[in-house]
């Protein structure tokens, strides 16, 4: 009787052992399922916010930066590390002379600004080409960037922003990376110049527009900084 229940109980703690081995392999399976089926279909739900956008007016971004700037954004999001459902894309792949910076709000899927920004006077001339992390590179870091505080500065009113990648733009609050207003980001300049003016590394917006796009996207909203850089794809995190 006593070998009897011995047996019993080794069989039975063997059966519990086994379902348990295969449960965690399972639902490893059923998770490694639904995040490909997220990510096949991430992009077709992209591409459908992207062709019902709200322009009022305004010229699209490119599809391509705008994907990269939606995949970031959620994947951010999902973190905790934005707060908020607005999205500041910008497209350093484009001339310095032509509006480059959109805001666009997702809870309307609307683009509320689009705007001339500058880049680093070290990244390029009228086009951008050269990005660096380090201080008094004086050139522009691409990437995610989440958006904090306003402050008074030598520019007037400005705002803060943390760079959240690694070796590619996470140096931006000690090299004093900010968005603020200048008077060599306007059409005159691009007239007398033939190209926009350049800042030290700070994505530098016109003067008229400052306020209310450092309104609109203050205290923790997405900032992305795009070019089609291979270099950078390779060491993001984040795409």
């Amino acid at each position: 009787m006593v070998c009897k229940r011995v047996l019993f109980f080794l069989g039975l703690s063997f059966l519990l052992m086994s379902a348990t081995a295969f449960l965690p392999k399972t639902a490893e399976k059923k998770i490694v399922l639904k995040r490909k089926v997220l990510k096949e279909g991430e992009g077709s739900g992209i591409e459908e916010i992207y062709s019902k956008l709200h322009t009022s007016g305004f010229s699209l971004p490119k599809l391509e930066s705008f994907k990269e700037a939606l995949e970031g954004f959620y994947k951010l999001k999902a973190q905790g590390l934005v707060t908020k459902n607005i999205v500041t894309l910008i497209d350093f792949s484009l001339s310095s002379n032509t509006k480059r910076l959109w805001v666009i709000d997702l809870d309307s899927d609307s683009i509320l600004i689009h705007s001339l920004v500058a880049h680093g006077k070290n990244t390029g001339e009228e086009f951008a080409s050269s990005f660096s992390n380090k201080a008094e590179s004086y050139k522009s870091s691409l990437g995610f960037y989440v958006t904090g505080e306003i402050y008074n500065g030598k520019h007037g009113k400005s705002l803060r922003l943390d760079g959240l990648e690694k070796g590619i733009n996470d140096n931006a609050r000690n090299r004093a990376v900010v968005v603020h207003g200048a008077s060599y980001v306007s059409d005159i300049f691009i007239k007398n110049n033939q190209r926009l003016g350049r800042s030290l590394g700070c994505p530098a917006v016109p003067l008229a527009v400052t306020d209310e796009l450092i309104r609109t996207i203050k205290d923790k909203s997405c900032l992305f900084i795009y070019y089609p850089s291979d270099s950078y794809k390779y060491f993001s995190s984040i795409i």
